[in-house]
């Protein structure tokens, strides 16, 4: 195989794994998330994520936080708080999606 073949090849594979990181979740893990966000977050975020032990987590309040401070507060907690490392029951999948939904509002049925 020729080098413009091998670089073609190797173009095509990049983009099809960026196009499967971009799916997010499955619809099953969604809902898993959705409670935990709602039932183990609210726990120390408020039940409504407005604030409690932990600051509020509306859009308004992490709009300013960048997406990979946010990730790495989700996966790696904040040493010297009450906030856990969630690494070892999350992906960085996971986590990214928690901050997608964080930012665009969790609705409270």
């Amino acid at each position: 195989m020729t080098r413009s073949k091998w670089a073609s090849l190797a173009m095509i594979l990049l983009l099809t794994m960026g196009q499967a990181s971009l799916a997010g979740p499955s619809g099953a893990r969604q809902l898993e998330l959705r409670h935990l966000l709602v039932q183990d977050c609210g726990s120390c975020h408020g039940m409504t994520l407005k604030g409690g032990l932990g600051p509020a987590l509306l859009p308004g309040n992490l709009s300013d936080k960048p997406d990979a401070l946010l990730v790495n507060t989700i996966l790696l907690g904040r040493p010297g708080t009450a906030m856990p490392p969630w690494q070892a029951l999350l992906s960085e999948e996971d986590a990214v999606w928690l901050v997608e939904t964080l930012r665009a509002g969790v609705k409270h049925e």
